[in-house]
């Protein structure tokens, strides 16, 4: 098993009585039923990493014993609820470069742009980042200097819990920077905020985005040195890194320009850190890629173990929902393919002239390049970027094929490498020499040669914004790229069935973000519907 090991078995009725208590007045008042309190479970030093390796695991797992049977999120099937899975689907299934053939409820209206406040998955996705942020809240709650103080904990023990509280700071960061992206504004609540039932004021997209920005530059010192934590725990360049998104998209979310500021930051990235390229494109998406070289460009990564870690949503989805026609499941390390993901013409193009790309993973035999039907695998290229196999061929550590091994990058180096010509081009420093060779590390991977290489004449916003796809496509970035490069919404860019029409159609604005869902807004009145909906 990897790194940050995870019993999810063994933390189930810990997570429980959590989350009972604190809906309570008391925290240290004990439920019916239970057989510890919190003060009682958390004078066990040992029960902080347990607590913050759930923390990670919330990226990863859909409930308490795996794959499904005792989901977090109620109201819609455990694989639905997968936060990477539906982080995914809004990111990806939105745009060019992934569409879905299933009739699983709603989720062909997300490539059709027609979604509603009532749609389960966007509800699905909005209670789980609600569910994350109270579970990060909940620790940082119980591991203050005072709460700690109480329990004797000193030493090095308490410096690593100090280390863990700012994980947990960044793991809720990351959670409302998805929220500020997905949603603009929401709840803003900490642990800080009551632990009684009641109803959180509305945080506007800029009060949640002062938040998050005060909050990675308060934990940073916090956090271990780039290079130097565990596998699969953050550091101070993952902090680095999200600042930098944070500030690339700021004239989105906020109507202001910090391209200096995410400049400063991804040039930290690259220049005071040891992260490297790996060597193998493809072997970034094998079931190896925790030990295959690919970890050294991640710079931070979601662990997936096929024996440990099993959901249906993460890189389980990503592989399986990928194969089907005449694909050979066992060429991917599972036992059969879900028939589901594929892209379109448009993003094919973006390799037109390309054939030498170690990046273009296009499975075409019985596939046609046009989907005349949305509801047919074979209509639209399949892609083969996620596998189950290790860099030998061999399968992942689940010998039934069913749950996947393949980390998630959420960070790496090459995204860092892009952030910086798109930088230089913004404004924001730099300079050009500096962002063609970046480009041309990425290219000479993708080549195996210089025969790919660019010049300086060559660099401008839509070859970035095209070299972002081929680099980085299905790892969940298209959409927040799309809307930041103005290619989203309106008519600038079409892609098939974009707006439910089979050759595109624009779209309203208001489809940058997506709805807060109306059941919310029920239960909570405070909150502010986004306009159009």
């Amino acid at each position: 098993m990897k790194n940050l090991k995870i019993n999810l078995l063994s933390l189930s009725s810990f997570l429980l009585l959590l989350l009972t208590i604190s809906c309570t007045d008391e925290l240290n008042t004990k439920p019916e039923g239970a057989e510890q309190t919190a003060d009682e479970v958390f004078s066990d030093p040992d029960s902080y990493k347990n607590f913050l390796a759930k923390l990670y695991a919330g990226l990863a797992t859909t409930g308490q014993q795996g794959p499904a049977g005792a989901g977090d999120v109620a109201g819609i099937d455990e694989g639905f609820s997968s936060y990477l899975r539906n982080y995914w689907n809004f990111q990806e299934l939105t745009t060019d470069e992934a569409i879905i053939a299933w009739n699983d409820a709603t989720i062909k209206d997300f490539h059709w742009h027609s979604w509603t406040t009532s749609d389960g998955f966007i509800k699905a996705t909005f209670y789980r980042l609600a569910y994350q942020i109270t579970n990060c809240n909940e620790f940082l709650r119980q591991s203050t200097d005072e709460k700690l103080d109480s329990r004797g904990i000193t030493g090095a023990v308490r410096d690593e819990i100090i280390v863990y509280r700012a994980e947990a700071r960044f793991l809720r960061a990351l959670s409302y920077w998805h929220i500020i992206d997905l949603f603009g504004g929401a709840s803003l609540t900490t642990e800080d905020s009551p632990t009684q039932y009641y109803l959180p004021p509305y945080a506007s997209r800029q009060d949640l985005f002062d938040f998050v920005e005060q909050e990675l530059t308060e934990m940073e010192s916090d956090l271990k040195d780039p290079n130097t934590n565990e596998q699969f725990r953050v550091d101070k360049a993952a902090a680095w890194m999200l600042k930098a998104k944070l500030f690339l998209n700021a004239q989105v979310y906020i109507g202001e320009d910090r391209n200096a500021d995410a400049f400063t930051y991804v040039n930290k990235v690259i220049n005071e850190t040891s992260y490297s390229l790996h060597n193998n494109y493809r072997q970034l998406f094998m079931a190896d890629n925790n030990s295959n070289g690919a970890q050294n460009e991640f710079i931070f990564a979601v662990a997936f173990d096929g024996l440990h870690t099993k959901t249906y949503g993460g890189t389980t989805y990503l592989t399986h929902a990928a194969v089907g026609g005449s694909m050979t499941a066992s060429d991917f390390g599972i036992n059969g393919g879900w028939a589901g993901l594929r892209t379109t013409s448009a993003f094919v193009n973006k390799f037109n002239g390309m054939d030498n790309d170690y990046r273009k993973q296009f499975y075409t035999n019985g596939q046609s390049l046009e989907i005349n039907d949305v509801g047919s695998f074979t209509d639209g290229y399949a892609i083969s970027k996620w596998k189950n196999v290790d860099s030998f061929g061999n399968q992942g550590s689940d010998s039934s094929g069913d749950f996947v091994d393949t980390d998630y990058p959420v960070f790496r180096l090459a995204d860092a490498y892009l952030m910086y010509a798109e930088c230089y081009l913004r404004n924001g420093g730099g300079d050009a020499s500096t962002a063609v060779g970046y480009i041309n590390d990425l290219r000479e991977r993708a080549y195996g040669n210089t025969s790919g290489n660019i010049t300086t004449s060559d660099l401008n916003l839509d070859f970035i914004l095209d070299e972002r796809a081929r680099e980085l496509h299905w790892e969940g970035h298209r959409r927040t790229d799309l809307i930041r490069f103005g290619k989203f919404s309106g008519s600038s860019y079409l892609w098939p069935w974009k707006g439910n029409v089979a050759n595109g159609s624009p779209i309203p604005t208001y489809r940058r973000l997506f709805p807060i869902p109306q059941d919310a807004i029920i239960v909570n009145p405070n909150l502010i519907q986004n306009p159009g909906y």
